[in-house]
């Protein structure tokens, strides 16, 4: 990378301190001669994102998620400040957030490049950034009814989903919504995307990793006619029969991490892998 510019910090303002952090931060690159400017909007607009040379977001993995629709596109590195509680994604600590980026602003970051979805649709859901940095998911909505999901790899039928609904993952997404369903943790290196059943009627139905150099095909059948398709934080309403194609996205997302930060330490620390609370 060059050298920065011009940063935005994309606040949560319901996160206590979020805005003074962001002043400080601010005044910190200001001190460097990297210009700044502090935004709570969402979604955000394409004239906040443009022209920057990093966002810093700070608040929780939901506040990053908000911005990955502009950012991803615009190839802008996102490091994300940690003022939540589980922090997957903004795993920098508030008390190490000056240290972190006075350490970005010196010298070349370690940048990890993160696979993204991409639905494509003849409704043109989403039309603005269809990508999902987590996952793209089918709800049943409004109903107690389960749901049927018609899924096919390239084009040839892989099966048909009797659920509550159906979760396409990417590996970062691996430790979201998937996790919580039965999924299983994927390396984010790994090329690949993981279909998990939302509560399945068929236990013999489990997740399954595909590559992600192919295409999925999604359609929707029920009693209801109307159900739930979510991107990350965003949704909308889906019609029944309405054909869903999701695959990987061309640019990925570039998410700044440092020393100690790696996907294998996140593990241990945030899932507490290897604790014994005996010892």
């Amino acid at each position: 990378m060059g050298r920065l510019k011009d940063i935005l910090f994309v606040i949560n303002q319901n996160k206590a301190g979020a805005r003074e952090l962001a002043g400080q931060l601010g005044r910190l690159a200001e001190s460097m001669g990297v210009r700044h400017e502090i935004t709570s909007n969402f979604p955000l607009e394409e004239n906040r994102v443009t022209g920057k040379d990093l966002c810093v977001v700070v608040g929780g993995d939901g506040t990053l998620l908000d911005t990955v629709e502009m950012t991803a596109e615009k190839d802008i590195p996102v490091l994300g400040i940690n003022t939540g509680r589980l922090g997957f994604l903004s795993n920098t600590q508030v008390e190490e957030a000056e240290n972190a980026l006075a350490l970005f602003l010196k010298g070349s970051p370690n940048i990890e490049e993160r696979s993204l979805l991409r639905l494509d649709s003849p409704e043109g859901l989403f039309p603005n950034a269809p990508i999902a940095l987590n996952e793209i998911a089918i709800h049943k909505h409004d109903t107690s009814s389960m749901i049927t999901i018609h899924a096919y790899l390239d084009g040839e039928f892989l099966n048909s989903y009797w659920a509550d609904g159906l979760i396409v993952s990417t590996p970062t997404g691996s430790t979201a919504y998937s996790l919580s369903c039965g999924g299983p943790i994927i390396h984010p290196n790994s090329n690949s995307f993981v279909i998990t059943p939302i509560a399945p009627h068929n236990l013999n139905v489990r997740p399954f990793i595909v590559q992600d150099k192919g295409e999925i095909t999604l359609r929707v059948d029920g009693r209801d006619g109307s159900y739930l398709l979510s991107m990350d934080s965003r949704s909308v309403d889906l019609d029944e029969g309405v054909e869903l194609k999701i695959s990987r996205n061309s640019m990925d997302m570039k998410l700044v991490t440092f020393e100690g930060q790696d996907f294998l330490n996140t593990l241990r620390q945030k899932l507490s892998w290897g604790l014994d609370k005996r010892n």
